[in-house]
């Protein structure tokens, strides 16, 4: 019996948990299948061992990863020590020792040694709870250590010293070498554009020049530089109040960018258990115009006739091809025209008649250009392009009137807002293939005559019968659009007539695990989160209506509508419904960072220029809404808990379920008490009409959280003063003491000025009176600096009015 009774412990003994309290002593092996395949931290919250690549399963990784979380997030991984270190993947069979010299050797299937960190005579390996797995020596100093040999990501605690380098990946599922690097210089952070598989590296994108010691995650979350000096530049400014309550990353991605991310460590309906950026470097892919003796390659960061650019959707930074151009494959990214170049037989008028120009800004390909002329105005640099059968784009300089004429291929895409350009991208003026011009044989015309007065009579016959079939259309579309609001059911696929996916319940309730994960609450139903089964595994935004009375379904026909009929870059997107039997169900793009809500009042703040911009995307989202919608809609619940934020923190306004629809020539309307505590306009306690003023009322109230990242309301403050923050905020601005308002927050009082101009839109916002309240219009011009703000009067005075 005594066995049997030890064998429990035994095995617990042998377990990796102990192993990783205890270290990891000489002799120790792992290997990629089995049992002993990672050592653990003590706290489990990371492990170092063998891992599956996603994009080849026949092959693993050694690399340390988020034990604890559901995708395993790789943040180190094993590369070869050559002058340009080679990824490192063994299949089945291999084996990972601790040898008995203490040295770590990783060895294929025929025993073969594939990779070792070239230290010996370690006592002991330990995987730390910081993310570091460490080779250490009998009096407890480090010899070796994964810190010290970052691959595409830093953690925090992490210090980078200099020479050391993050290399991107290929892919999030491919960890070969991709094509941007950050390079810590004793002269600077730099980032690269590598051309890849060769190791050439270009010109600089980026950098934060000085003669810098060390790159540091520090304990805070913040990431910075420090100089021999001492002075420290911060990288990003991700700093949270609670870093114990998430895990942290900052990743050189596959686009090239340099972003910070957090992930909450337990489940709450508040945080989303995903990784969210709370910070980013983007890379301004800029090449600056080489000498004529210097070879001109391609920097591969877009392929040939394509340029990058950052999807605000996914903060992802894609290649993008030049318009009616299309990409020739994914692994070149290049792109090829989808029309015949122009002839060089065409005369101007041949031009002028065939082709136009698309015009875009901030893009230029500084190495193509084969013509200059300077101080010449723009109508013409297009001109001298459409009469050049040789020139496919025109780039135009306004500051000085310089035009370049470019011929393809396009290589080298810049794109930035340094990029102070306009660019005429010549294309046919039909999006057809252009067939050049051609004689026609009188014999043949004679011969073919009969089939073309037999095909004139064919298409003049279908005309007249695809006009009678377009007009009984028009006419039933019509009749749908008046009575829609007179059907009992909702036939909304039949009826609304939107460009939205109808779902079905069944696959809803697969996407959402049978709507598990709870996004949010709201006044007309639970939000799930859930992800299609489509080629790219969508995420999406399940809001699922509860109740089933009259008015809800008269709610639902409405929200769908009106974001049916919506799209602007800061709304949040509908992308389908369902309407199966008692099921009423909205799915719309997800969110990946959340509400404001969570950044305005939880543990992380964002910087005041995120803010700031966050601020004006709101107002411009608003404005859409109120004024450039071809129906107004107030919305009436403005909060931010409204106000979601995707990858890339751009803000786009959501739940449209309480919105009140205006036709165009009303004014106004009276309803029932609409809104949330803190944000609701007066007007809606009295018996007034109820205008798109309200909205701007909880803009302003908004605009003074954003400011002060502090609730409207907080009744727990000592200070009686202070409770109320439009008191406060109104206070503060009339006495010359705005600073008060932004106290601790380094970034604001650096930007004071911006802040009172902030503070005294918000005040005009909050005026008691709608008629004195701007417009959203109004609004965003004051926000971005485009009109004066005149001193808002106190809300008692009636005497200014500001339109």
């Amino acid at each position: 019996m005594t066995p049997l009774l030890l064998l429990p412990f035994l095995l617990l003994l042998s377990s990796p948990y102990v192993q990783a309290q205890q270290g990891i002593t000489l002799g120790s092996s792992l290997t990629p299948q089995g049992p002993n395949s990672f050592w653990l931290s003590p706290s489990g919250d990371f492990a170092f061992g063998f891992r599956p690549i996603e994009s080849n399963t026949s092959f693993y990784l050694l690399a340390v990863w988020f034990n604890q979380i559901s995708d395993k997030t790789v943040a180190w991984y094993a590369k070869t020590t050559d002058p340009d270190p080679a990824l490192v993947q063994v299949p089945p069979g291999s084996c990972l020792q601790l040898t008995s010299n203490g040295a770590l050797s990783l060895q294929d299937p025929t025993g073969t040694e594939v990779w070792n960190p070239e230290v010996v005579g370690a006592a002991h390996a330990a995987m730390l709870d910081t993310g570091n797995f460490i080779l250490a020596a009998a009096d407890g100093s480090t010899k070796w250590e994964t810190f010290n040999n970052p691959a595409d990501a830093i953690l925090l605690t992490q210090v980078l010293t200099l020479g050391m380098k993050l290399r991107s990946r290929i892919t999030t599922t491919d960890y070969s070498n991709g094509q941007f690097l950050l390079d810590l210089q004793n002269k600077g952070v730099f980032f690269y554009a590598v051309a890849v598989p060769s190791v050439h590296t270009h010109d600089y994108n980026w950098s934060v020049p000085g003669n810098t010691t060390n790159l540091v995650f520090n304990a805070t979350g913040v990431i910075y530089i420090t100089l021999d000096n001492g002075t420290q530049i911060k990288l990003t400014s991700g700093k949270i109040s609670s870093v114990a309550d998430y895990y942290h990353r900052a990743t050189l991605d596959p686009d090239g960018v340099f972003r910070q991310y957090l992930y909450p460590k337990k489940f709450s309906k508040r945080y989303t258990q995903a990784w969210s950026v709370v910070d980013f470097k983007a890379p301004n892919i800029y090449i600056p115009r080489r000498s004529a003796a210097e070879t001109q390659v391609s920097s591969e960061t877009c392929g040939l006739n394509s340029y990058s650019k950052l999807d605000v959707t996914n903060n992802q930074t894609n290649c993008v091809c030049l318009p009616q151009y299309s990409i020739i494959d994914e692994q070149s990214k290049g792109c090829k025209p989808d029309f015949q170049p122009q002839s060089c037989d065409l005369d101007e008028a041949g031009a002028t008649k065939q082709f136009q120009f698309v015009t875009m800004t901030n893009v230029d390909w500084p190495q193509c250009d084969y013509e200059q002329h300077d101080n010449i105005p723009s109508n013409q640099c297009q001109q001298l392009c459409l009469t050049d059968c040789l020139c496919a784009v025109a780039v135009f300089r306004d500051s000085d009137n310089t035009c370049w004429k470019k011929k393809m291929p396009l290589t080298n895409g810049a794109v930035g807002d340094s990029v102070q350009r306009t660019v005429f991208i010549k294309v046919p003026k039909n999006n057809n293939t252009q067939q050049q011009p051609a004689l026609l044989d009188s014999n043949r015309w004679k011969k073919d005559k009969k089939y073309w007065i037999l095909g004139s009579s064919l298409f003049l016959g279908s005309s007249i019968l695809l006009n009678i079939v377009l007009i009984s259309v028009i006419l039933f579309g019509t009749y749908c659009t008046i009575t829609i609001n007179e059907i009992p059911s909702l036939q909304l696929s039949n009826n609304v007539g939107l460009p939205l996916k109808a779902f079905n319940y069944a696959e809803l309730e697969k996407a959402t695990s049978g709507f598990q994960e709870v996004l949010g609450t709201g006044a007309s139903g639970i939000v799930y989160k859930g992800q299609l089964q489509d080629d790219l595994g969508t995420y999406i935004a399940v809001k699922k209506i509860d109740k089933l009375e009259h008015e809800t379904e008269k709610e639902f026909t409405v929200e769908l509508q009106t974001i049916g009929r919506t799209h602007h870059k800061n709304l949040v997107r509908l992308l389908g419904f369902c309407n199966e039997g008692k099921e009423r169900l909205l799915v719309y793009e997800f969110m990946t960072n959340g509400s404001l809500n969570r950044f305005l009042f939880g543990d992380v703040r964002l910087e005041w220029n995120l803010r700031a911009q966050i601020a004006l995307e709101v107002a411009r989202g608003l404005l859409y809404l109120h004024e450039e919608c071809s129906t107004q809609i107030i919305h009436c619940d403005i909060k931010p808990q409204n106000i979601l934020l995707d990858g890339n923190f751009t803000a786009k306004i959501s739940d449209f379920g309480l919105a009140k629809l205006l036709r165009t020539n009303q004014t106004q309307t009276i309803t029932g008490i609409r809104g949330t505590r803190g944000y609701v306009a007066p007007e809606w306690f009295k018996s007034t009409g109820i205008t798109a003023k309200v909205d701007v009322y909880s803009f302003g109230v908004i605009l003074l959280e954003l400011v002060c990242c502090r609730r409207n309301v907080e009744s727990e403050i000592a200070e009686d003063d202070k409770k109320i923050l439009t008191y406060w905020a109104n206070d503060c601005y009339r006495c010359g003491k705005v600073d008060f308002l932004v106290e601790g927050d380094d970034e604001a009082i650096f930007y004071l000025n911006k802040v009172e101009r902030y503070v005294a839109v918000a005040l005009w916002c909050l005026q008691e009176d709608p008629t004195m309240r701007p417009t959203m219009l109004k609004v965003t011009q004051m926000l971005d600096g485009a009109a004066v703000i005149p001193t808002p009067p106190d809300s008692s005075s009636l005497v200014q009015s500001l339109p």
